[in-house]
């Protein structure tokens, strides 16, 4: 009867940790959810210090996948990218696509490792995967952009970058890239 007690004891302590953690990762999206939605609203009203602010709250909330290995995984990536090891950085941010498919950062990550080895056809794979899962990913709409005027398809860039700015309107890259562009494009025309 002990035995049977312990075994129920265990049984008991085994679903309310499982639970636990699952109620807990579920509150835990709940609230970077809701974060995300009054940073967002924010940003729409934000001057540039304030906006860069934001956007590094925003982007601390995007590398958080819930999973302390695939948050490594996306941090080994971003280091070995930021050293110029494009192998290193392929490597992990596709062992982290594979094992958590659902996250968006890691999508856009390995996008942005292709991007700087040319390989734009797989980076522009990798931003739909990321834009799929996260249509605000105006990380990923700016690099698309880039891709677009790297390929000559300034009129095409010009629309993405302004999507871009639709949801971020203080990114400076992207508001120089879109004067650049519109002053291109309206020579073209002349």
């Amino acid at each position: 009867m002990k035995a049977a007690f312990m075994l129920h004891n265990i049984v008991v302590a085994a679903f309310l940790l499982i639970f636990g953690s699952y109620a807990a990762a579920m509150a835990g999206e709940a609230e970077d959810k809701a974060a995300l939605d009054r940073l967002f609203a924010e940003l729409q009203q934000a001057d540039a210090q304030q906006a860069g602010r934001i956007e590094d709250d925003i982007w601390r909330i995007w590398s958080r996948s819930g999973s302390p290995a695939m948050d490594l995984l996306l941090e080994r990536g971003r280091k070995a990218m930021e050293q110029g090891d494009i192998e290193a950085a392929t490597d992990h941010l596709t062992a982290l696509t594979d094992h958590a498919p659902e996250f968006a950062e890691g999508w856009n990550a390995r996008a942005t490792v292709f991007f700087h080895a040319g390989r734009y056809g797989q980076s522009v794979a990798d931003i739909q995967r990321t834009l799929v899962l996260n249509p605000r990913h105006f990380g990923a709409l700016a690099g698309f952009g880039a891709i677009l005027e790297q390929l000559e398809r300034k009129p095409q860039a010009l629309e993405v970058y302004r999507a871009a700015l639709a949801i971020h309107p203080q990114m400076q890259g992207v508001l120089d890239a879109v004067k650049r562009l519109e002053a291109e494009i309206a020579g073209q025309e002349l």
